[in-house]
């Protein structure tokens, strides 16, 4: 759920894929839930729940799932969910951003603090990590089968409004500021483009190397933080070492 394909990409989270998907879809239902019952269950007319919607079908979550998590919140649940955001640093300065959804904040609290101390980290206050991160737009698109090389991409997503693109030999990856999302999206899906991420995201002004002697310990901070339930998603400013090809 990290805002980055790159993290993807460069670590091997390939084993349990099953539980890691059953985990994911659970986080959204919990987004999905939350979004319906402040807007309403019609995404033509909740612009939160129709970004939502997107993240579900992106991750290929079941419709079925998606259909119990609106069903729940149009069924009188009471269960009330608050958005919190945590902060801290990891290895050399590395700051990581901790954005949740949960039923009790002391508990989240406390288990973000261990997730981060015990893997050698330091929790900040408020303020001190967000400010090296700005919010965007992000799309990622497969080239897998198809026909667009990378001139033909920049242009399209320029005529958009997008406001930047990166590509490599999998994909391309489409950045835009956070008002102009919705406007993107609609414009790239009336040209057929079909995304593979499609969500609002944390992106670190600079990154940070993470230590070669400090890579297994960040990883495991990281994998602490995704695992819990009431983490939604989370962001770094760190630099992964390139993937190695023959992984």
């Amino acid at each position: 759920m990290s805002g980055h394909s790159k993290w993807h990409n460069i670590q091997g989270r390939k084993n349990a894929q099953d539980a890691k998907r059953g985990k994911i879809f659970q986080k959204i239902s919990r987004e999905l839930f939350m979004a319906a019952k402040q807007g309403g269950s019609d995404p033509d007319n909740n612009p939160s729940l129709r970004l939502v919607m997107d993240k579900a079908r992106a991750a290929n979550m079941p419709k079925d799932n998606i259909k119990r998590a609106l069903d729940k919140a149009e069924g009188g649940d009471t269960t009330q969910y608050d958005e919190v955001q945590y902060e801290g640093y990891g290895p050399a300065g590395i700051g990581v951003l901790v954005e949740a959804l949960t039923d009790n904040k002391n508990r989240t609290s406390s288990d973000v603090r261990v997730a981060i101390t015990r893997h050698g980290g330091t929790m900040a206050g408020a303020g001190a990590v967000s400010y090296m991160f700005n919010r965007k737009g992000y799309f990622v698109i497969d080239r897998e089968g198809l026909d667009v090389d990378e001139d033909q991409m920049l242009e399209a997503v320029l005529e958009a409004g997008a406001e930047d693109l990166q590509t490599s030999d999998d994909e391309f990856e489409i950045y835009t500021d956070p008002k102009d999302f919705a406007a993107v999206r609609d414009a790239l899906e009336s040209q057929g483009f079909h995304f593979t991420t499609s969500e609002l995201t944390m992106v670190p002004e600079n990154t940070v190397p993470i230590p070669e002697d400090k890579l297994e310990t960040f990883q495991n901070m990281i994998d602490a933080l995704e695992d819990n339930d009431d983490v939604q998603n989370v962001y770094t400013s760190a630099k992964w070492p390139d993937e190695d090809p023959a992984n």
